[in-house]
């Protein structure tokens, strides 16, 4: 059985210019997770993560917090069909 998802969130608040997505990308290896995390125009941050069902509710549970200087009014999940490769990134603003 395989246990791998692949998920879109989108995190609202004030979470660009607190290091959020420099967090996120150390949170993402931590937990081995495929994926990559940018900022989008609007404000907000979108990410992508892909790995094992626990290790993505976990990343999206932490997302939910963010980094200390972060304030989350919002997280929005989608799950999506494409892979990302191996490995995580920050992108450019998107």
């Amino acid at each position: 059985m395989n246990d791998r998802v692949v998920v879109r969130v989108r995190i609202e608040g004030r979470v660009q210019g607190v290091w959020y997505r420099g967090w996120t990308v150390e949170e993402a290896a931590r937990l081995g997770l495929d994926g990559w995390v940018r900022n989008r125009a609007d404000g907000s941050v979108e990410a992508v993560f892909a790995g094992p069902r626990e290790a993505v509710d976990a990343m999206v549970a932490a997302c939910h917090r963010g980094p200390p200087s972060a304030w989350v009014e919002r997280v929005e999940i989608a799950a999506v069909p494409d892979t990302p490769p191996q490995g995580f990134v920050q992108r450019p603003t998107g």
